[in-house]
């Protein structure tokens, strides 16, 4: 049993009390006992709010599931559920014209466009990779993908073929980005500054090498004839450099498996010592121990002859967990679990207290700002909610108001049907909105469960009321004006291995008036930043302003087959895909609380996974197993097909527990089977309570 501490009624796990007392409170000169004590009181004031809000979530639920029972196989007539909508709550009015008052937002996010890492809080060498993503070598990220149009790079050392192949993309680049006036790049002696065209800006130079801005972003052209490629460069031309990750969301949520004290204390130390700016990682490569720490501010002479400094490492975001878990970390004084929620936002505001005050090694936000992202929130109730409690930090921490800024995940039904009125809920303090495909999706399923069979999981990306929803969030974004104060956000590119169908693909998002949007790896925040100089999205949002928000009609589309009879061969087909993908994921989180990790799917092409990859999934299944489309015999038989595909998959792991044949006693086995079987009765369809459970009796037996 975890030995506790009592601080003002609360009972506290012994290690994270000491924690917060010595490492998170002591450097703040704050005293423990006013912390605990206001700690109390604001959880006396919010526990019962918050499990209210989980209880209207249960009775529109109901209410709505009732409401598709009774009209089974009838056609949904848009006027009468939007009515229906209304009358129980699910829609709230549209609120009249405001525009967001938020203020001391960091350039990063309120005036710059660029690429969004999101990273595992509990990984520290991932942590600082992100971190220092800011900032990435364009040959590099040439020289190892598949988004250089040219042979792979020959085994050995370095393959003088290819690296030509990448020194031609690079000039190519820089003639799209900043042109030169009469002649290209590539005719470019280095002998003289560069005759810039038009749009760009030489604004620093160190040792030799030269600082240029475009579109907001920094381009640096290393100049180093020293180096092994830039002796064989006309200009001398070592490498490109581009800032590439503008943002990073340092994540506590979907992407982290954090069950109970240990792991929490794991990820808020991580979150202290990369805000505090002493987190360190050391790891062994090829026979060397190598160590990751932050990497410092970039110096550079100013063309007027005076110091020019750029950030040297990516504006820090903490997401914290959404309103539904609770964590055994602390106890009320009847034994009951507090919101992780709350714990969270308490203890990461806590943390980031130090960059506020400037107590630690960088400074992450120059503006006196903390960052938190909100995920999973339904409604404009929950984000006036999320909003009174960070009133409440503020007061417990002695903050400034609106010190404590949101970042709203735009990724449940009912929250992108009331978008409007869930930023003017927080619109004081709002710097971030973001879709989020697969968790909308996953709402969408489970919000409809009994309303039909829906369509195969592929097909969903087609549908209306996804271009409708992504639509809509920059349109209301727009109209209410986050253009210049804050992010208007797209999802995630899943394929961290190809980099060229990114390059061709997510061009969109800058096209679509998103200034931000979410990659994989450091590598692919580099390759993505070069679509922020192929377009301006802050003109493209200026044009956009002026377009009408699609309407709800399309957005509340329900993604329903219709009468679609499939075949015996393309239920077995979707089943699979369903199946391997959830296992692939769910034996990580369960047998190494993993939440994050690039999983091969089932044609063996990797991708990055977290809960929401899961959540659509096991919801798809549980949809079309409540409605016939297919028994549970052919659900067990695509589990045990899947499980012995994904045990091949990791045969090469030694730490790998196979699943097949130990239908009995693989908890990570189980735990799948209760995501799909159980799926119908999940709150929303939200795989945490199951996987949390799972896990914990997984650590248990460890």
């Amino acid at each position: 049993m975890t030995d506790r501490v009592e601080r003002s009624g609360l009972q506290i796990d012994a290690n994270l009390a000491h924690f917060i007392e010595s490492d998170v409170l002591a450097p703040l000169g704050k005293d423990g006992s006013d912390f605990w004590r206001g700690f109390a009181a604001l959880l006396s004031s919010f526990v019962p709010r918050n499990r209210e809000l989980l209880n209207k979530r249960d009775a529109l639920q109901t209410a709505i599931d009732k409401w598709h029972v009774a009209r089974s196989g009838k056609k949904i007539d848009q006027g009468e559920y939007q009515a229906f909508l209304h009358e129980i709550g699910y829609l709230v009015p549209e609120p009249g014209a405001f525009t967001v008052g938020t203020e001391n937002v960091d350039p990063e996010i309120a005036l710059m466009a660029g690429p969004q890492l999101v990273v595992p809080v509990l990984n520290a060498r991932f942590l600082l990779n992100a971190a220092n993503a800011r900032w990435g070598s364009l040959y590099d990220a040439y020289y190892g993908t598949d988004a250089l149009d040219a042979p792979p790079a020959r085994p050995g050392g370095y393959d003088q073929e290819r690296g030509a192949a990448v020194i031609a993309a690079g000039r190519a680049f820089l003639d799209q980005a900043v042109p030169l006036s009469g002649m290209s790049w590539s005719d470019w002696d280095g002998e003289s500054d560069p005759p810039l065209a038009h749009g760009a800006a030489l604004v620093g130079r160190k040792d030799g090498g030269l600082l240029l801005k475009h579109n907001g972003l920094n381009i640096e052209i290393v100049i180093d004839r020293s180096n092994p490629v830039g002796k064989t460069d006309r200009a001398g031309i070592a490498d490109i450099v581009l800032e590439a990750a503008l943002t990073t969301i340092v994540d506590l949520e979907d992407s982290v498996a954090a069950v109970d004290a240990e792991d929490k204390l794991a990820a808020y130390s991580n979150w202290l010592g990369v805000i505090r700016g002493d987190l360190e990682d050391s790891f062994d490569k090829g026979g060397k121990t190598l160590t990751r720490r932050l990497e410092g501010d970039r110096y550079w002479t100013a063309p007027d002859g005076g110091e020019h400094v750029v950030p040297g490492r990516s504006l820090l975001f903490v997401r914290n967990v959404g309103h539904l878990m609770t964590n055994p970390a602390i106890l009320l004084a009847d034994g009951s679990e507090i919101p992780e929620g709350i714990m969270d936002a308490v203890i990461t505001s806590t943390i980031s207290s130090h960059d506020v005050l400037g107590l630690g090694k960088f400074r992450n936000s120059r503006a006196g700002s903390i960052y938190i992202v909100k995920p999973k929130m339904h409604g404009p109730e929950e984000c006036a909610f999320t909003n009174d409690l960070f009133d409440a930090v503020e007061d417990l921490l002695g903050l400034d108001r609106h010190t404590v800024k949101v970042g709203v995940m735009d990724e449940e039904r009912r929250t992108s049907a009331n978008l409007g009125a869930c930023i003017h809920a927080v619109r004081d303090r709002i710097v971030f909105i973001n879709t989020g495909f697969l968790d909308r999706t996953g709402d969408e399923i489970h919000t409809s469960m009994r309303a039909g069979p829906m369509i195969r999981k592929g097909a969903m990306k087609g549908m209306d009321w996804i271009a409708a929803y992504e639509k809509r969030n920059v349109a209301i974004g727009l109209r209410h004006g986050l253009s210049g104060r804050a992010q208007i956000g797209k999802g995630m590119w899943p394929a961290p291995d190809r980099m060229g169908a990114m390059m061709e693909e997510k061009i969109g998002h800058p096209r679509s008036g998103a200034n931000t949007a979410w990659v994989p790896s450091p590598t692919a925040a580099t390759l993505h930043a070069m679509h922020y100089h192929a377009i301006d999205v802050f003109e493209v949002q200026k044009k956009l302003a002026k377009e009408a928000v699609p309407s709800l009609d399309m957005l509340l589309t329900v993604p329903l087959a219709g009468g679609v009879n499939w075949s015996d061969d393309e239920v077995r087909e979707e089943l699979d895909n369903n199946a391997q993908g959830l296992l692939g994921y769910v034996v990580r989180w369960i047998d190494h609380g993993v939440g994050c990790s690039k999983v091969p799917d089932i044609n063996d092409i990797g991708l990055m996974e977290d809960r929401a990859t899961l959540r659509i999934s096991s919801q798809h299944m549980a949809n079309w197993l409540l409605h016939g489309v297919c028994s549970e015999e052919q659900v067990m038989a695509s589990l045990k097909r899947m499980a012995r595909k994904v045990d091949a998959q990791n045969a090469s792991d030694p730490q790998y527990e196979p699943m097949a044949e130990n239908w009995d006693s693989s908890l990570a086995f189980k735990a799948a089977c209760d995501l799909v079987f159980k799926g119908v009765e999940q709150p929303s369809g939200y795989t945490e309570p199951l996987l949390h459970t799972w896990r914990k009796w997984k650590k248990a037996a460890i």
